[in-house]
């Protein structure tokens, strides 16, 4: 596939937020006049829901079921500023694996010549991060992206997930495989939540790139079935999303991380479970304990 544009590659577990934070990031590019496209690798297909609003998107798997000759227009929409929206979809429930959606995605996109016609700046790949299939590992894994970013809470089921998509990279990098650009804190609320995601960023070799903490403002825009970017132009947010669109287009430092062992990241998870303990029960102070 030839490689026109900036391909990136967004992970994160289920629930964490990573769809509302690739789709304001690609409203924000779009924003800013960028040509972009937002590809769902989630079997759900509903990373796009926000930028294209009600309009009815069929997935590429269910259009490849039809058995029909598939042109570009059948499984785009145009989105928010122009943002070509394609969700992969998923195969029919309790059937099959739902990584082969992304498979069938990435093949039809090189046989439609997508992105030599569309000629995008930026391609963003909404992949599911807490899935051991092989599937999902095809945007870092077989040169489709050069990059990849990871979303993550400070609760430690997502900061396992983000440690094991450190495992993927770790292994595919040398082969020309995505780098890791950083991790992006989302949905951040507890005090504490900053300096837990630097410092397992810092025990990985890693850096986080960008903090979203939680508010009322994203949860609004989900509701009117926009971005913050367009709901929300005005708002603190809307900036914090735009800030970090522009470190994503400008920052070249790519790395590959060190994930931790899993007998490491448990020790370093209860290390962190007696400081918040401390910190709630007033043991120690605010400032020793982060």
């Amino acid at each position: 596939m030839a490689k026109v544009g900036k391909h990136i590659a967004i992970y994160g577990k289920g629930g964490i937020g990573k769809s509302t934070t690739t789709s304001n990031i690609s409203a924000a590019l779009a924003e800013a006049g960028y040509r972009v496209i937002q590809i769902g690798c989630d079997p759900k297909s509903d990373s796009t829901n926000t930028l294209r609003g009600n309009t009815y998107l069929p997935t590429v798997l269910d259009s490849l079921r039809e058995g029909n000759k598939i042109h570009l227009e059948d499984i785009s929409v145009e989105g928010f500023k122009g943002v070509l929206c394609i969700e992969s979809g998923g195969p029919v429930p309790g059937v099959g694996c739902a990584g082969r959606g992304i498979n069938a995605a990435v093949s039809l996109l090189q046989e439609l010549n997508l992105f030599e016609e569309f000629k995008p700046d930026y391609v963003l790949y909404d992949v599911l991060g807490d899935v051991v299939c092989g599937g999902f590992a095809v945007p870092i894994r077989d040169g489709i992206t050069d990059r990849a970013y990871v979303v993550s809470s400070s609760d430690f089921m997502a900061i396992y997930a983000a440690n094991n998509l450190f495992k993927a990279i770790n292994k595919y990098a040398p082969s020309n495989g995505a780098k890791l650009g950083g991790i992006i804190g989302n949905g951040l609320s507890a005090g504490y939540s900053k300096a837990i995601i630097d410092d397992f960023a810092s025990k990985t070799g890693t850096k986080a790139v960008g903090y979203v903490p939680r508010s009322l403002v994203v949860s609004q825009s989900e509701l009117y079935g926009k971005t913050v970017i367009e709901a929300n132009p005005d708002s603190e947010h809307a900036d914090i999303y735009r800030k970090l669109a522009k470190y994503i287009a400008e920052s070249e430092d790519l790395v590959v991380p060190n994930p931790l062992g899993v007998a490491d990241l448990r020790d370093w998870a209860r290390e962190w479970g007696d400081k918040i303990y401390n910190l709630e029960t007033g043991v120690i102070g605010a400032g020793e304990a982060i």
